[in-house]
């Protein structure tokens, strides 16, 4: 069996929209959409690990607040357990640093985003939270 690799992703909010990132054309994925974040690395915590993936690829400091919700799946190529954490923009200002492009969305419009398989577990908790709120 595959080892299972230690994710994190952040749903950073701002007013009622929320930040995601498509993947570049030459990554497992391709132009898939999904929240930034990345692996946590040796000696890292998940919070550790999301501040610095946000930095690389956004260039903004976010501050993490608390688990949204996690779920483990099984692609082709590999098995992840990915964390989804509430988080805030801390310090700067976004920037497309690593992916192909970035948007801020609202919960209602999700379904237009052709999300990875990983993320859309977590798609469906947002808009169910938000029809519950």
């Amino acid at each position: 069996m595959a080892t299972t690799i230690e994710v994190v992703a952040a749903l950073i909010r701002k007013d009622d929209r929320f930040l995601v990132c498509q993947r570049p054309p030459d990554k497992a994925r391709a132009l898939l959409w999904e929240f930034p974040g990345g692996k946590i690395e040796p000696g890292e915590s998940g919070p550790e690990a999301l501040v610095r993936e946000c930095r690389e690829e956004l260039g903004a400091d976010i501050r993490v607040l608390s688990a949204f919700m996690d779920v483990t799946h099984a692609y082709p190529d590999l098995t992840v357990h990915l964390t989804l954490y509430e988080s805030r923009i801390a310090s700067g200002e976004v920037h497309r640093l690593e992916h192909s492009d970035i948007r801020w969305i609202t919960p209602e419009e999700i379904d237009e985003y052709d999300f990875c398989p990983a993320d859309q577990a977590f798609c469906a908790e947002i808009k169910r939270r938000r029809s519950a709120g």
